[in-house]
């Protein structure tokens, strides 16, 4: 048969197209396959102390358990799944309690309330272990703006006890500091106060950062401040003999001038590129975002359609770029109106309604993160931790078997396909899908052997690459 095309036209093509190819795929190269903590907790730095994390734990597992003291409360006020065939008096709860203590995992799973039983448990047991995934000392919004000398003192208490809990290991596993934006106005302060405390902490530490540590830049709306930021790591890092790129960075979707610029164009991208690869993730600051909408104090929610907007632009913007992606906090804190030891009947339903008003609300807000694709968010009291964990052990539990079977079926088909070499958009595809059973592991949803139905071995899944699975199942071939 003689073709159209010569051997040499077609490789001249392809050879161009393949250029493209290449760089489309740098640029985009999906999901990262990292852990990302499910929240940032944010906390003014004149209160941080070495165990601050320890402590949150401490008061969020007391406030479950004193509004919560088993499952079916927590099941009835977020009306999880089966909540309507629960019990509803004391006796019977008590009962149906130690009925679901006694059997298997298997049996339970056949039980109404079998799963608002595995999230309580979960949430007690990730309180009591790990509590704060990330934290991030605040010498903003959570600061305030204070004299110079005020502020100094914070910089070098701040790093002095971070120094101490990382040698007694009782600081999160991500951690950081925010500083003050790059305004005209407060772009000095917020320069003097990171050289402060990182010296201070390299000081301490005899030149070693705590591990996953950035410094988060807010209120972002032109890309010369992410840029700003880089020169001055630049500095940091020669004069404290770290390595070359060594801190990392996050942006914060504060603004609408992040959303769309003077040109009607999204800059979100040339923020990204300006951090030089150390711009790791672009957080949504909720309140500020919708002030700069022109939405009144009472109408600042998460669930405002403006949110919304702003989230989908970010995720267009940044989606298959690896910029880990984080929603906002709920403002409504989950805290008793009524405090003291001899509180009347009415006092304590009073507490009751207010803490399960909240948590609902924080709950839903949560949820709707999730579904929409925003694997983390922001807390701002540890009595919010229950109902991060809520949220999030029951969007992958509940996604559970519908996401082993989309991945087992996947495995298999690409199993077939790599006999191709189709690596690539195998891997691309699969990466997002393995990423959710990398996330559900992180947090504590399930484990490394409850994802061993997705047909994957464990050193698959420890790999976190769905390319080196690929890789490795077609050189078995």
């Amino acid at each position: 048969m003689n073709l159209s095309i010569a051997d040499n036209e077609k490789e001249l093509l392809l050879g161009s197209l393949k250029n493209a190819n290449l760089k489309f795929q740098h640029t985009y190269p999906g999901d990262r396959p990292d852990r990302q903590p499910v929240h940032t907790v944010y906390g003014g730095a004149n209160l941080f102390k070495s165990d601050t994390c320890i402590k949150m734990g401490e008061i969020a597992l007391k406030s479950l358990q004193t509004y919560s003291p088993e499952f079916v409360t927590l099941a009835k006020v977020l009306r999880l799944e089966g909540h309507e065939e629960l019990p509803g008096s004391f006796k019977k709860i008590e009962k149906l309690v130690r009925r679901f203590g006694k059997m298997t995992d298997t049996e339970r799973k056949k039980e109404p309330g079998s799963l608002a039983y595995s999230v309580y448990h979960k949430i007690i047991h990730k309180l009591q272990t790990e509590a704060v995934e990330d934290f991030r000392i605040d010498f903003e919004d959570g600061f305030g703006n204070r004299p110079d000398a005020e502020e100094d003192e914070t910089a070098i208490t701040a790093a002095n006890e971070l120094a101490i809990g990382m040698k007694a290991k009782t600081i999160s596993p991500f951690i950081g500091i925010r500083i003050k934006p790059f305004t005209e106005d407060l772009k000095f302060r917020g320069v003097r106060t990171l050289d402060i405390f990182l010296t201070t902490l390299l000081d301490k530490t005899k030149g070693r950062l705590p591990e996953n540590f950035v410094v988060m830049l807010p209120k972002v709306t032109i890309p010369e401040q992410v840029t700003t930021l880089v020169r001055l790591f630049e500095i940091i890092e020669k004069k404290n003999n770290l390595a070359p790129g060594a801190l990392k960075m996050e942006t914060m979707v504060e603004a609408t001038q992040i959303i769309m610029d003077d040109e009607g164009r999204n800059p979100l991208m040339r923020i990204i590129r300006a951090g030089e690869g150390r711009c790791i993730s672009a957080h949504f600051g909720t309140y500020d975002y919708t002030a700069s909408c022109g939405i009144t104090a009472k109408y600042q929610t998460m669930a405002h359609p403006v949110c919304d907007f702003a989230h989908h632009m970010t995720r267009v913007a940044l989606g298959s770029t690896g910029i880990f992606l984080s929603d906002g906090a709920t403002n409504v804190m989950p805290v008793a109106p009524h405090r003291g030891k001899k509180l009347s009947s009415r006092q304590l339903k009073e507490n009751a309604a207010s803490v399960h008003n909240a948590w609902r609300i924080g709950y839903g807000h949560t949820m709707h993160s999730l579904i929409n694709g925003f694997y983390q968010g922001w807390d701002l009291n540890p009595a919010q931790l229950p109902m991060r964990y809520a949220a999030t052990y029951n969007f992958f539990l509940s996604s559970y078997d519908d996401a082993v079977f989309r991945l087992k079926t996947f495995v298999e088909r690409a199993a077939i396909s790599t006999l191709t070499g189709d690596i690539f958009d195998d891997a691309a595809t699969g990466q997002g899908l393995l990423n959710f059973f990398l996330k559900a592991m992180n947090c504590g949803a399930i484990s490394e052997e409850e994802a061993l139905a997705t047909g994957l071995t464990l050193d698959e899944i420890r790999s976190r690459s769905f390319y080196k699975i690929l890789q490795g199942r077609r050189n078995k071939k």
